[in-house]
């Protein structure tokens, strides 16, 4: 039927009225998108015949139909009759019609895009490529020969691997035409060779690559043709990226020299020759080293190239007068049509542009060469350029902050000091651009001073007053687009966030008008962003409330009035609402006191934002903001509403929502607790109960957090006392058997347990056999180790909450369960041992007789985990009181040997809490310290492991509390004979550095080297020691190792290659085991540079370590795998383009990880391992595909066409994309 139906159709689409064929092709393309369209082999070839001779139709709407056609039609027809098509369609573009070209032509390229499979695409190929080059190459017209190089360059762009066999004679038939008389064959050619080089082997690559250079050394060739050689060479760079390096050597100085000797009025050779330098710069930044200086020399000169405009504009004049003669005349400026020079001073800026973002190294560099030479180009006369240079100088302050975060003005080489010292000069330049009529330069302008602001945030006090009236005028200007006053408003809020209140205090009167007026704009993102500035300028009038430094009455009711119109105007933008509420909140809270006539009207309004889902988030933060105030705002007019419209929102789903409920109802019952009613608190108790659970545990932190703020303001009212007894604690009980209890939510559940004991009727007994009866085992087993710990630390804080009394009468309760020595009896002792250590640890237990005998007691235990908890217990009980219980420690050390571990943990427990605890460090330091050096010292040796790390620990928490005496000891026995020596050293050294400033740190500068170095050691376990103390520095103190970085990193990049010495192979008899004895050495070292790539990655050189170290890595074991991935999505991230310069290399391995199965009698567990591996490989993939550029690698493509062909990787992918 549906073949009848068609052949009907096909007698239409040939008969004489257009109209008629019109509709007769509109139904065939219906019948033919159908999915249950299938023809024979008959009207196969009539079908595929009458499309091919509508295309030649004469009405161009029907051949445009015709064209329509072939995309359904090529999924409908067999795979020959497809390759017939195409070459009538060759056949008519090479030898036809001049009308009938374009269609042929475009029919061929719809036919291209279509193909899918391999099989289709390699018969097209066999027949058509060899067509195309003949058209291309013989002596047809520029317009054939377009065509043909357009539709074979679409060709090689998609399926150029297939017809390797073919590449030698392709290439050599293109190259050939990169020397036509007609600009288009060559610029054709150019994109042509460009899709085929990415497919070449090497070998032809380079011998591309050998023959245009030996055309650009050809001095006597015309200069269109040296233009297209150069164009060339960057196309090349541009599709083969990386690959493109070994031939530099030959190319960059071939392009210098093309750049430096042209003639004057050639820029456009100039352009081109620093288009491909840039290029270079960004695929091939390994290989571009040694060319850098020359480059950025290069870009430097032709950043000011102009031979046609002097210049005489002096710098230093600025007076005012000068300026309004400077406006008078740009409109005047020099112009001239035939002027190309721009292009070049734009290719200069865009090549320099690359050093910044590929060289992280040159940095300093760029301050003491390029730095002046941008600031000094912001005078540009032509505007694209201008925009271009301001970008290039935008760039360089993003990678300054981008390598420098976290980090001060260390020294007079570092780039943020370097920067500090330009900062003069950049706002005397930027303020000439404020002061230019061009929008767009004022926006630029204003570019480059928020991101000088993000980067150095106090940077402008001194230059404030010279940079208000630019801001006025481009708030004021009735020609200011929304577009810069948006920039302009953003630079002001940033510029009132980062800097002291009172630099702004001579300037309010100037700035406050144009803020105020832009509230009232007509679009909404310039009153919103507005919005945001008043809030910035409400701070900036009344910084503290103390005292007053600014008379800031007279703005109040403007900045009011203002504010209340937006907000009390239902019919306007989500985010102008926004932005009034969170503004009118941190007015009433500073301007409170002189609104008091005003806020009966005001605060019903924030209410009634509160009831629409919209903007009740905003109001409910709102709310807390006003009720922080110092100034004590009275809200009797709306607290009732207020309260229970907050009650409610803890029952919505939104979680954010619930969170900033919490908060702003604690703030209230901080502020207004006496004002709110007995059931309101029993309500809100009601529903915070049901937010406490372990499966959210910062809400539970808030709704904690709030129980008590309630229970310390209402201890009078019994029936708050008994709501949080019956609604609360139950739950609060559940919640402490959880192994995932910690941080934040476990300090408020023993604040809680401690409020609970002193609000009202509930007894310390009671709530005490509560917290016991929760440790004991369920039926389901015994609880977790976090559990046990979290339920001794709520008994300690409760014992010392109830008085000297009780607290005595539990510790001997305790004691006695630990006397009691029957087998049964040991989940208790265990718990029994968990509270007195933590109660020791926060009182002094001296008055309890031989308790500390009871303890060590149980380090004859049959079970590890009672050993374990009397090793915490001894160390915490000899916290609370050192004098007496720490010579006991280190005597018990000395006598006994079987113990020695047990002991040392609790000395362990001694000195990290000293090392934390600065109190009572001088009775550490003055009694024992030498003692416990000598001990731990003799035990560094200790063949075993556990030991060494409990000694190395010890070591490393003294050396905090005692540098001076430490890091010489230490540094002594890096040259110690035994290997377990230098590795316990290596760890002392790792846990000695910690984030917060200490007096080590200046005692450790200069020595740290000795200890980083032992990184070179013949002994395995003693360069990993150094890799984790290299890690931890990086992580802590970065500016520790900051000079040492050069030398270390190629050891640190050594760590991570496989060493077949360390390989060794086990015969178990049956079967052969290969054991990796570096695996663990080079999965830290990996670790490492994940941290440096962090905190140091201005020195490090990414191209030199992803290839060949990354990609080691990529291709290594499983532990090793993981974090290479996490380091190249960074690297995606923070450096794309040395990625990018060996992506296709990197293709091969994560294709590898993302292929591999387990084997079929593989247990679940290495199962998980290799999905998780998978998702790995997948998250690295993703961040490689946010690189721009990433579709010039051909295996890359190939690699995300597989990922997407295959379901179950494809939805992975979409799964780790979502994250």
């Amino acid at each position: 039927m549906a073949n009848m139906n068609i052949t009907a159709i096909l007698e239409k689409m040939t008969g004489k009225d257009k109209d008629y064929r019109y509709m007769a092709t509109s139904d065939l393309l219906s019948e033919l998108n159908k999915e249950g369209f299938k023809a024979d082999q008959d009207i196969e070839l009539k079908l595929t015949n009458t499309v091919l001779h509508q295309l030649e139709d004469a009405s161009g709407d029907v051949s445009g139909l015709a064209v329509k056609c072939l995309a359904p039609l090529l999924r409908k027809v067999g795979e020959d009759m497809v390759v017939e098509m195409t070459n009538k369609l060759c056949d008519k573009l090479l030898n036809g019609k001049d009308q009938h070209r374009d269609t042929a032509s475009i029919a061929l390229k719809t036919i291209i895009v279509e193909v899918t499979t391999t099989s289709l695409a390699e018969k097209i190929l066999v027949s058509l490529a060899p067509q195309l080059i003949t058209g291309a190459t013989a002596g047809k017209s520029a317009e054939i020969k377009c065509e043909c190089l357009d539709i074979l360059g679409d060709i090689l762009h998609r399926f150029g691997n297939l017809i390797t066999k073919d590449h030698e004679f392709m290439l050599a038939a293109l190259l050939s035409q990169l020397s036509s008389n007609q600009a288009s064959v060559r610029k054709k050619s150019i994109s042509c060779i460009a899709s085929l080089a990415a497919c070449l082997s090497d070998d032809l690559l380079a011998k591309a690559t050998f023959e245009v250079v030996l055309l650009l050394k050809n001095r006597s060739a015309k200069s269109e043709i040296a233009r297209t050689n150069i164009q060339m060479i960057g196309a090349l760079s541009r599709s083969v990226g990386y690959r493109f390096g070994p031939h530099l050597a030959e190319a960059v100085p071939l392009l210098i020299n093309y750049c430096t000797s042209a003639s004057e009025n050639d820029e456009e050779l100039r352009e081109y020759s620093l288009q491909a330098l840039e290029s270079f710069m960004l695929r091939c930044p390994r290989d571009i080293s040694p060319f850098c200086e020359g480059i950025l020399n290069l870009a430097l000169e032709y950043l000011s190239y102009d031979p046609n405009f002097t210049d005489s504009m002096e710098e230093d004049t600025d007076d005012e007068a000068q300026d309004e003669e400077d406006d008078d005349e740009s409109a005047d400026e020099y112009t001239d049509d035939e002027d190309a020079s721009w292009k070049v001073r734009r290719a200069s800026a865009k090549c320099l542009s690359a050093i910044i973002v590929s060289r992280p190294e040159m940095l300093s560099n760029m301050y003491l060469e390029a730095c002046p030479k941008l600031i000094e180009r912001f005078r540009e006369r032509e505007e694209n350029v201008k925009m271009d240079i301001f970008n290039t100088f935008i760039e360089l302050l993003r990678q300054t902050g981008n390598m420098t975060k976290g980090q001060g003005d260390i020294d007079e080489s570092s780039p943020r000091w370097l920067l500090k010292q330009e900062v003069p000069k950049v706002v005397k330049s930027i303020n000439r651009q404020l002061r230019e009529k061009s929008i767009k330069t004022k926006v630029g302008a204003f570019s480059v001073l928020k991101e000088l602001v993000v980067v150095l945030p106090d940077c402008l006090s001194d230059h404030i007053g010279s940079l208000v009236p630019g801001i006025e005028k481009a708030l004021n200007d009735k020609s200011s687009t929304s577009n810069l006053k948006i920039e302009a408003l953003v630079f002001t809020r940033l510029v009132m966030a980062s800097h002291s209140p009172s630099v702004f205090h001579p300037y309010i009167q100037a700035l406050s008008g144009p803020i105020l007026s832009a509230i009232g704009d007509r679009y909404y993102k310039v009153t919103a962003e507005a919005l945001r500035v008043c809030g910035e300028l409400v701070r900036v009038l009344r910084p503290n409330f103390q005292t007053r430094s600014l008379d800031y009455r007279p703005y109040i009711g403007p900045i009011y009035n203002a504010i209340l119109a937006r907000l009390a105007n239902q019919d306007q933008d989500q985010e102008v609402k926004e932005c009034a509420i969170s503004c009118m909140s941190l007015v009433v809270s500073t301007f409170g006191d002189g609104l008091q006539r005003e806020l009966p009207a005001c605060l019903p309004n924030l209410v009634d934002r509160m009831g629409n889902e919209i903007t009740r988030l905003t109001a409910v933060k709102a709310f807390a903001v006003i009720a922080k105030s110092p100034l004590h705002i009275d809200l009797s007019c709306v607290l009732d509403h207020v309260i229970s419209e907050l009650t409610a929102f803890l029952r919505k789903a939104n979680r954010a929502l619930r969170q900033a409920t919490l908060g702003t109802l604690n703030s209230l019952v901080v502020a207004y607790g006496d004002q709110i009613g007995s059931s309101s608190y029993e309500t809100i108790i009601a529903e915070l109960s049901t937010l406490i659970s372990d499966m959210d545990l910062h809400m539970t932190a808030l709704a904690l957090e709030l129980c008590c703020t309630i229970m310390a303001n209402r201890k009078s009212i019994q029936n708050v006392g008994l709501a949080v007894t019956y609604k609360v604690l139950p739950q609060a009980l559940v919640l402490i058997r959880s192994a995932l209890l910690q941080g934040q939510a476990l300090q408020a559940l023993q604040r809680f347990f401690a409020s609970l004991l002193q609000s009202a009727n509930t007894s310390f007994d009671t709530l005490l056999d509560s917290l016991i009866s929760t440790a004991k085992p369920s039926q389901s087993g015994g609880l977790a180790k976090q559990a046990l710990s979290s339920i001794a630390q709520c008994i300690a804080v409760l014992c010392l909450a109830a008085g000297d009394q009780k607290c005595a009468s539990t510790i001997e309760m305790l004691k006695g369960i630990l006397k009691d020595n029957s087998a049964t009896n040991s989940a208790k002792q265990h718990m029994a041992l968990l509270c007195l250590g933590e109660i020791g640890r926060r009182k002094d237990l001296s008055n309890h007789a031989q308790i500390e005998n009871i303890v060590i007691e149980s380090f004859q235990s049959p079970f590890e985990e009672i050993k374990s908890a009397a090793s915490y217990a001894l160390g915490n009980i000899a916290v609370g009181n050192l004098s007496k219980y720490l010579p006991f420690i280190l005597n018990q050390i000395d006598n006994q040997q079987k113990k020695q571990y047990l002991l040392l943990h609790s000395l362990k427990e001694v000195i990290a809490r000293q090392s934390v605890d600065h109190t009572s460090q001088s009775e550490l330091q003055d009694s024992n310290i030498e003692k416990i050096l000598a001990l731990l010292f003799n035990h560094c040796e200790s063949e075993e492991e556990g030991v060494r790390n409990v000694v190395a620990e010890c070591l490393g928490k003294i050396a905090l509390i005692e540098p001076r005496k430490l890091i010489p000891a230490l540094k002594e026995r890096t040259s110690s004979p035994a290997a377990n020596t230098r590795a316990t050293v290596a760890i002392a050294i790792k846990y000695s550095i910690v984030e917060r400033p200490g007096k080590i740190d200046e005692i450790m500068y200069p020595e740290i080297s000795t200890f980083l170095m032992l990184i070179k050691d013949s002994d395995r376990h003693v360069r990993r020691a150094a890799v984790l103390a290299l890690s931890t520095a990086a992580h802590n103190k970065p500016n520790l190792i900051k000079g040492l970085l050069p030398e270390l990193l190629p050891l640190l990049y050594d760590q991570t290659v496989v060493k077949q010495e360390l390989i060794r192979t086990v015969d178990l008899g049956p079967f052969k085991h290969v054991v990796d004895d570096g695996l663990e050495l080079r999965k830290a070292a990996f670790e490492c540079v994940d941290t440096l790539l962090d905190s140091c990655l201005d020195q490090v050189n990414p191209s030199s370590f992803i290839v060949p170290f990354l990609l080691s890595g990529l291709g290594d074991h499983y532990d090793v795998k993981m974090p290479c991935h996490l380091i190249l999505s960074k690297l995606a991230d923070k450096c794309p383009s040395a990625v990018l310069a060996v992506l296709d290399s990197l293709v091969e391995p994560i294709e590898k990880t993302i292929n591999h199965r387990p084997k079929g009698d593989a247990v679940k567990q290495e199962v998980d391992r290799n999905e998780d591996m998978i998702r790995s490989a997948l998250r690295a993939i993703a961040a490689l595909r946010h690189i721009s550029g990433s579709d010039y690698s051909m295996r890359f493509k190939n690699l995300m066409n597989k990922i997407m062909a295959s379901p179950p990787l494809a939805d992975k992918y979409n799964s780790v994309r979502s994250e």
